[in-house]
């Protein structure tokens, strides 16, 4: 690809830049596999379909905390090496939906079998023997751990200066370790019978707002040797901004269509997920309400029409209203905060366009 010039950023083009680093990897650990036996091939396969889609929100994010503040010199030189290490964020990605969907018990990413179902299904079409089940958990578990381990490599091999790389490396260790950290509690809140507006704002925070927006930035902004200013703006930015692309994403996992979101309708009602909308809803609930919600949430055999009395009652209760008033207070920080941010004007620019891009998505 071209190095990116202010007059010729494309969202579009960015993605197909990401994939084409991605492909690359995909190949090259392909051909590693096969070196190995034959019999890994099967977890390329699981692989290839997650890793071509979705907004690659978190390269661009990446990408543009360097951009936006980098020397032009350093631009002009590095501007490859730079998105190869912002790709790096989609096997870490990749990683965390796998394990996710292994978590949450998911039969579907982007419209295709989640890994660990579609491990279930070759050992059953194959008739191996213990559980397929079992056999599908496992073998994803061990996906994501590879996705895990490309996602160092592909960082740390980018091309990037040495200096730059080593001031990336604890953005880029504590990612992993808020990643984690809010998945279990995500994880946790499922578990729990009553989860409070705070703890479900807590998850946000952990598993989506640092990990989305705020770290990518922040990793960006090391690869460039920012000053602490920076760090700051990208805080006060990539929280507020953060919060509100994960509440879109809870609105989406109950209101979504199916067709957009690529999966189930109501699949997070079905999953019991405890998010900020819930939480709203019980807080505001009557007693009736209430029960019909706790029999709801994490019923794998909801029925649509179930599924449709419990969104009634996240618009009853007012739940939806106020978490789209927390989307349009969050893109509301988040837009002054950049406003007042010390970056250069493309920057600026292409980080306005990653804000529509994250609160106004259709998947």
């Amino acid at each position: 690809m071209q190095p990116i010039t202010d007059q010729s950023w494309d969202p579009a083009q960015f993605r197909k830049a990401v994939q084409a680093n991605v492909e690359q990897v995909l190949l090259q650990e392909r051909s590693t596999l096969a070196a190995i036996s034959p019999d890994l091939d099967s977890m390329m396969s699981a692989l290839t379909g997650l890793m071509n889609g979705g907004k690659r929100l978190r390269p661009a994010f990446c990408y543009w905390g360097w951009r936006a503040v980098a020397q032009f010199e350093d631009r002009a030189e590095f501007d490859e090496q730079m998105l190869r290490a912002a790709a790096s964020l989609e096997f870490l990605q990749a990683c965390a939906l796998i394990h996710d969907d292994v978590m949450d018990g998911s039969d579907t990413r982007r419209g295709l079998p989640a890994a660990h179902r579609s491990f279930q299904a070759e050992h059953e079409t194959e008739h191996r023997t213990g559980s397929s089940e079992m056999f599908g958990i496992g073998a994803a578990i061990l996906l994501g751990d590879l996705c895990l381990a490309w996602a160092d490599q592909l960082l740390f091999d980018s091309g990037m200066p040495a200096p730059s790389l080593l001031r990336a490396k604890p953005i880029f260790d504590v990612m992993r370790t808020e990643l984690m950290a809010g998945q279990y509690l995500d994880l946790l809140a499922q578990a729990r019978a009553e989860v409070s507006l705070e703890q479900a704002r807590t998850v946000v925070q952990f598993k989506s707002a640092k990990y989305t927006i705020e770290r990518p930035l922040h990793l960006g902004a090391a690869l460039a040797d920012a000053s602490p200013a920076i760090f700051a703006a990208y805080t006060d930015f990539g929280l507020a901004l953060g919060e509100a692309f994960q509440l879109r994403d809870d609105v989406l996992g109950v209101f979504g269509d199916p067709a957009a979101t690529g999966k189930p309708a109501g699949d997070d009602l079905r999953e019991g997920k405890r998010t900020v909308m819930i939480a709203l809803a019980f807080a505001r609930a009557d007693p009736r309400q209430a029960a019909v919600l706790q029999a709801n949430l994490g019923n794998r055999l909801l029925t649509i029409e179930e599924i449709e009395q419990t969104r009634q009652i996240l618009v009853d209760t007012g739940a939806l209203e106020a978490t789209e008033e927390l989307i349009s207070l969050g893109t509301a920080a988040a837009l002054t905060a950049l406003e007042q941010a010390p970056v250069n004007d493309e920057g600026r620019t292409a980080l306005i366009t990653l804000v529509d891009a994250a609160t106004r998505r259709a998947n």
